[in-house]
């Protein structure tokens, strides 16, 4: 299987299954001299880990992060850092029924057709379980950008039509509900719509917004690796994600030149916007402003309502999914896109460090 790196100078290498005995990630290309342990990747993978409330699976996983290589005395050594997993929880017995059937909303047919053959245990390497890997990465990832001031802000705009207004934030309200909404009046509505949703045996969809501060102005490159157009293929490489926005996104269309430029102003040197419509990309370069981004994160296939669909054989059938599903995946796919983003942020930084002569003399005259 091709396609399981990501990234040039900062590259990840994500492996493992769904019901496979771990998962696991290799980040090569981070500097040394970094400060690492295992608990600061442990805080991001409790982010997303099965089991925590009423709307994630019931699936009990630890998620216990171990690093095996790449670090000494505390800090990362320059060589390969690799991460493992465990998976601890599996019941493969769930899936035994539907193992000849093509789920809808799925990888099961086109794994099918590519492969010749799939593994039908929670979706193997389609699973939403792959992500442990991207967000194990994406925990050192922050942990370099941290070093250079860039910071995220990351949470749940909206679950199905209950979207918080953009006046309406209260950041420091994320972590105080279970669905990562930076309001917890809203957090309350879409509560009681996710508890309707599980009543109707049905799912829900939503979106992820990620605010990412302090990144330089010139960051990508102008042509084939534009910064939003390297952001937009991280995220929707997650399996869950059916489209991203950069800034205003598609309400751009609906906007005129006039009131969609960002008008520009000097403040004590400092080149600045008074706007942001372009969510801090211009060209397919980092503007300075704060970058916006936005993912929409599709209703979860799996649900317990009777489906029509075929088998391999091409034979007509009903399916009822068993099994511990999330009624909705937007609350644990928030880590994943902001792990995916500070990958791709932190690739294009190093990238960028030869843009200029006098970079290279820095490092290698100084």
């Amino acid at each position: 299987m091709a396609g399981s790196t990501f990234g040039n100078l900062f590259r990840i290498t994500t492996w493992g299954e769904s019901h496979g005995k771990a998962i696991g990630a290799v980040i090569d290309g981070c500097p040394a001299g970094l400060p690492l342990s295992e608990k600061d990747i442990q805080g991001f993978l409790d982010r997303r880990k099965p089991g925590q409330n009423k709307f994630t699976t019931k699936r009990r996983e630890n998620d216990l992060a171990e690093i095996l290589s790449g670090t000494f005395e505390g800090k990362t050594t320059g060589t390969p850092i690799s991460v493992v997993i465990r998976n601890e929880d599996q019941r493969s017995r769930d899936y035994g029924k539907i193992k000849d059937c093509y789920r809808p909303g799925h990888a099961d047919y086109t794994f099918d057709a590519k492969y010749g053959f799939r593994d039908y245990r929670g979706g193997g390497r389609s699973s939403g379980r792959e992500t442990i890997g991207r967000v194990a990465a994406g925990a050192v990832a922050v942990k370099l950008l941290h070093e250079l001031g860039i910071h995220f802000t990351t949470y749940t705009r909206s679950i199905g039509g209950i979207c918080i207004p953009l006046n309406e934030y209260h950041y420091e309200e994320i972590p105080e509900n279970p669905l990562y909404m930076p309001n917890n009046s809203y957090a309350r509505k879409a509560s009681e719509y996710l508890e309707a949703c599980i009543e109707n045996l049905d799912s829900s969809g939503g979106t992820v917004e990620s605010i990412i501060t302090g990144v330089p102005a010139g960051i990508g490159e102008p042509v084939f690796q534009k910064l939003d157009a390297e952001l937009a293929k991280a995220v929707m490489s997650i399996g869950a994600v059916k489209g991203v926005e950069i800034g205003d996104g598609f309400e751009a269309s609906r906007a005129l030149g006039s009131t969609n430029n960002d008008a520009f102003f000097c403040e004590s040197g400092k080149v600045m916007k008074r706007t942001n419509h372009s969510g801090g990309t211009l060209g397919g370069m980092s503007d300075g402003a704060p970058i916006i981004l936005r993912a929409a994160i599709k209703p979860t296939p799996s649900i317990a309502r009777p489906q029509h669909t075929i088998t391999n054989q091409g034979e007509s059938t009903d399916i009822t999914i068993t099994g511990r599903h999330d009624p909705v995946i937007v609350p644990r796919a928030v880590v994943v896109v902001e792990a995916m983003a500070a990958i791709t942020l932190a690739d294009l930084l190093m990238t960028n460090m030869s843009s200029r002569l006098e970079n290279l003399k820095t490092i290698y005259r100084e």
